[in-house]
């Protein structure tokens, strides 16, 4: 009853580490994995004395998101100190935007049951990461590492626009396939170079007030923001329907039980005590700086997606499993200058490669046959002369193994060139209906749905050397007679 009763109203705070070499204000290394407190300086860990300095190869990743996502680009910067104190804080305060976000406003568009809709964004604006408190390295005592302390960060904050976990998950998904395309941020939630925080609340159907929200911190795969949003949903429906009041607070999400707990109760802007930091002049967008990040942006899914659907006439489910990456579409893209078999590249890409790719563990961009390779062996099967499935279990593989030779030689080597030889699919025809004399009879008394086994059987006894199309034309020449 309470889910016609209420609905659920969600906001997305998405941190993604962005990829450069150096910290937002100074020159520290940002690589993942170092040994503890061997990325910093007096800059990172806040000595006296010592002063930041911009990466403006971090503003040229900001503003390039902005433009992907329809922003309006702030052209006059300032930032601001964002006040708390937590151990691996180590300067007591987080350098952030906070009136000025360089990127105001824009959207975002998933796609849910083939229905498009625009997910409202509020900001996306730098800041820097903190370090990180390591609780279980000794007994005693809490361990900070400040390596990831200064790091490079953009917030991409939404409206409270997003109705259900599946939507959260399909702006996360949409979201990360973009920084990736963009060459923004790796996308790795296991590493924490991007991390969700999601503001939940309910209201009864109608109302236009939002409701006290909650805000889960730190949801480090797509999997866990789906489970701690449906969780925590619940759980206010719970205490709604018992009249009980919802409490303003952070969570956080247990992913071994599923549940979420409170962590404390949730700070307001004012609490931070946000002023303009001192040490960092302003900074100003140029016309010719924007200009120049337009020209690297490239087609992102979005536009992919619509122009193999329209153009190579591929199903949405197609178009967007090749956009799922970019090395993918990339691929796919040298692929179809060299056949226009679309549908049958596209197979080949979510299947065969696909699956091969899973099973080595590696992406495509280590994928050891070339387009021209993958182009002549989709010949080889739409001009008929070997039947996919033994494409893919025999040529295939000498392929992905090595091979240098070409498909067709390949094809030729192993026996495998299809036939459309009337007398020698006339034999095998022979031997098939020889073998099951009574399901000739049945097909002869009207079970025509047994072709389909009499076909079966000529591949198997030509060893897919019979051409299908001629095999079901002489079948049904001698069942019916």
């Amino acid at each position: 009853m309470d889910a016609e009763v209420y609905e659920t109203v969600i906001g997305l705070e998405v941190h993604a580490q962005l990829l450069t070499k150096s910290k937002l204000f100074s020159a520290d290394e940002t690589e993942f994995g170092g040994e503890p407190n061997t990325y910093i300086s007096p800059v990172t860990l806040a000595y006296p004395g010592s002063l930041p300095v911009l990466n403006k190869e971090a503003v040229r990743l900001a503003v390039k998101m902005g433009l992907a996502c329809h922003s309006e680009i702030e052209t006059w910067n300032y930032f601001a100190r964002k006040n708390y104190f937590y151990p691996d804080l180590p300067k007591g305060y987080q350098i952030s935007q906070h009136t000025t976000p360089v990127c105001k406003g824009g959207y975002i568009t998933i796609t849910l049951a083939n229905e498009d809709k625009q997910i409202r964004l509020n900001r996306v604006h730098l800041e820097e990461d903190a370090g990180k408190s390591i609780h279980d390295h000794d007994d005693d005592f809490t361990s900070l590492d400040f390596n990831r302390a200064g790091v490079p960060l953009i917030e991409i904050v939404t409206e409270p626009c997003l109705q259900s976990a599946d939507e959260a998950v399909a702006f996360v998904t949409n979201l990360r396939r973009i920084l990736r395309y963009l060459a923004i941020c790796d996308g790795n939630m296991e590493e924490g170079s991007l991390r969700c925080d999601a503001n939940v609340s309910i209201r009864k159907i109608g109302e236009k007030t939002l409701g006290t929200k909650v805000e889960i911190k730190n949801l480090n795969s797509i999997r866990n923001v789906k489970r701690a949003i449906e969780f925590e949903v619940n759980r206010m429906r719970g205490l709604a329907n018992n009249n009980e009041p919802i409490t303003q607070q952070t969570r956080s999400f247990d992913a071994v039980n599923g549940t979420t707990f409170s962590l404390r109760s949730k700070e307001e802007a004012n609490d931070y005590r946000y002023f303009p930091d001192p040490d960092l002049p302003p900074f100003e967008i140029t016309k010719e700086f924007l200009q120049k990040i337009e020209e690297t942006i490239p087609a992102l899914p979005e536009q992919l997606i619509a122009r193999y659907m329209e153009k190579y006439k591929l199903s949405r489910y197609d178009a967007e499993g090749i956009t799922d990456d970019k090395e993918t579409s990339d691929y796919f893209e040298e692929l179809i200058l060299l056949t226009a078999s679309y549908k049958a590249a596209a197979n080949w890409l979510l299947g065969p490669v696909k699956s091969h790719l899973n099973d080595q563990n590696i992406s495509i961009s280590d994928f050891s046959v070339k387009p021209a390779g993958m182009a002549s062996l989709i010949a080889l099967v739409e001009d008929g002369r070997v039947h996919f499935s033994t494409a893919s279990s025999k040529i295939f593989p000498e392929l992905v193994s090595g091979s240098s030779v070409d498909p067709f030689q390949l094809a030729t080597n192993l026996n495998l060139i299809q036939t459309d030889d009337e007398t020698q699919i006339l034999e095998w025809v022979k031997q098939a209906m020889d073998k099951m004399p009574d399901k000739v009879l049945e097909y002869k008394k009207g079970k025509k749905g047994l072709l389909g086994l009499f076909v079966g059987e000529v591949k198997k006894i030509s060893k897919g050397k019979a051409d299908p199309q001629r095999t079901n034309q002489l079948l049904i020449q001698k069942l019916e007679n």
